[in-house]
């Protein structure tokens, strides 16, 4: 518990065996829940999250997205629920500056920039840093507020976040969480956070095909949503 208010992790995790273990290490004694998604791995992923002392669930639909909603249904009762990376990409030790916002009541959301942030050398490759900039400046145009990252670490109060109806599948999630937070009129905040090289190859940003992949989906995602949130014309 922090400041009053029940905390729940989620961590979705696909073949984190050799990173998963220090993920769980670092996150602060205050979470209340932590659930470790187990995303279809072969490797011992499951073994050694479970040894960490986390509640781990399988998720055999593949996709981000997908685990993130899955560990959503599990949590215990909490109050603010936190997502990180399982891959040790994130600092959990830093937890705190986006749980207490929220705690406060000064924040709904807490998104933690690596822009704004310090991000180790090579941790960000150049087409997440493009990806990013060009995903934030489409949300500028659209709904005209400033973000700097679509950071998959983030804290937000589980009552707003129920009220989201999140469903995207894919790594396409985070943005739509944060379109859809916008369009709530929920109070989002950006903290500036630390990340580093991740433990292992990333499914995503470590390949051409899978940054192509991020960018359409990243598109997608804004384009649907804002569609989905566009009022629509009734004939008389």
């Amino acid at each position: 518990m922090r400041h009053g208010k029940r905390i729940g992790v989620i961590i979705p995790a696909l073949n984190e065996q050799d990173a998963i273990g220090r993920v769980l290490a670092d996150i602060p004694a205050w979470a209340d829940d932590i659930v470790v998604v187990d995303n279809g791995s072969t490797d011992a992923t499951r073994q050694v999250a479970e040894n960490a002392g986390a509640r781990v669930v399988d998720e055999r639909r593949r996709g981000y997205g997908s685990a993130c909603l899955r560990g959503i249904d599990t949590l215990h009762d909490i109050d603010i629920v936190v997502f990180l990376d399982g891959d040790y990409s994130d600092h959990p030790d830093e937890m705190a500056s986006l749980v207490d916002p929220i705690a406060a009541g000064r924040a709904d959301l807490v998104i933690g920039s690596r822009v704004r942030g310090h991000s180790t050398k090579g941790a960000l490759m150049p087409q997440q840093r493009f990806g990013n900039w060009l995903a934030c400046q489409l949300i500028r145009i659209r709904y005209g507020k400033r973000f700097t990252d679509l950071g998959p670490f983030r804290a937000i109060d589980r009552r707003a976040l129920d009220r989201l109806g999140l469903s995207e599948p894919t790594f396409g999630w985070t943005i739509e969480m944060q379109i859809k937070a916008l369009t709530a009129h929920l109070d989002v905040h950006e903290v500036p956070v630390s990340y580093r090289p991740r433990i292992g190859q990333s499914k995503i940003s470590g390949t051409v095909q899978g940054s192509l992949r991020a960018g359409f989906t990243i598109l997608r995602v804004i384009l649907q949503t804002a569609q989905d949130r566009t009022p629509r014309r009734t004939l008389s």
